[in-house]
């Protein structure tokens, strides 16, 4: 099960997605929800930032920030049902994050500066989550949260092959 949230910029605890570093047990935290039927739930998103340049009112250049990050305080897992399986779909939950966070980075890298680029980063960024959370439903929805092991399988399959499709857009 998975939990979106969009851009986030308190002092949460948060987990940046990392290739080397999978999801372990001890990164959930929070305690588990008595009404829910999951074993366990992953609660990412995506953070976005930007700087703008100017030169008097016109807007010169432009840098953004965009980052995949779960959220300990807000993932939690039942310890007597969870198991290296169930860890294994709710990472993917987490990579599914990090697809689309590279699927933003390229669509802001074909941008060009213009005197509306702040609306046209809004308008990525709220298409970006969009798109997040119907991709994360259809996971969900396709695994029956895991319990489909062949649909799990093609799953994992496609997350890694959009990833690498992606791999000059990946998180460091």
């Amino acid at each position: 099960m998975f939990l979106c949230f969009g851009t986030s910029a308190n002092n949460e605890e948060t987990l940046t997605w990392n290739n080397t570093r999978k999801l372990t047990w001890e990164d959930f935290k929070a305690s588990p929800n008595p009404n829910s039927d999951a074993v366990a739930l992953t609660a990412s998103g995506i953070t976005f930032g930007y700087s703008l340049k100017t030169s008097g009112k016109r807007i010169v250049d432009f840098s953004a920030s965009v980052e995949a990050h779960f959220y300990p305080n807000k993932s939690w897992y039942l310890t007597d049902r969870a198991d290296d399986y169930i860890l294994a779909h709710e990472q993917l939950h987490f990579d599914i994050t990090e697809l689309y966070v590279r699927k933003f980075r390229q669509q802001l890298d074909r941008l060009v500066v213009n005197q509306n680029i702040k609306k046209q980063m809004g308008q990525i960024h709220i298409a970006i989550n969009e798109a997040l959370d119907k991709t994360q439903k259809t996971y969900d929805k396709q695994t029956n949260h895991s319990i489909n092991v062949e649909a799990q399988e093609y799953w994992n399959n496609y997350v890694k092959e959009e990833l690498n499709k992606l791999d000059e857009y990946k998180s460091p």
